[in-house]
């Protein structure tokens, strides 16, 4: 093998390494707490607990936690508020209001859509 050709297997690797993504696309929430500058403008699949429901109706403002076994994270939504304390998973948009020296001001994590869950029978 080729010098060039590994250093480009390394420089893949390193790519497909760099941001933890778990089963199925699964992004855990303490990734994004702990460096939400690296997940700025990305679209995440998350997946846990929602809890805290919070509608504003003045502002149609909706957000609820979604807590999983790393972390948790404040959602904001147009949809409906999910059943809390029932385990969903969901395609978000991760957004900084700034990033000054590297770290993220006003992280939102606003929910672009809902999936379905499977029931066990």
């Amino acid at each position: 093998m080729s010098k060039r050709l590994a250093h480009i297997l390394l420089m893949l690797a390193i790519l497909a390494f760099s941001h933890p993504v778990f089963a199925g696309g699964i992004t855990p929430i303490q990734e994004i707490n702990a460096a939400p500058a690296n997940f700025d403008g990305r679209e995440v699949k998350l997946q846990g607990i929602p809890k805290n429901p919070t509608r504003l109706p003045l502002v149609n403002l909706k957000s609820y936690v979604l807590e999983d076994s790393s972390g948790e994270i404040t959602v904001l939504t147009e949809f409906d508020l999910p059943k809390m304390n029932e385990e969903i998973t969901i395609r978000a948009k991760v957004k900084s209001l700034a990033i000054v020296k590297g770290e993220a001001v006003g992280l939102t994590v606003t929910e672009l859509e809902r999936y379905e869950s499977v029931q066990k029978l």
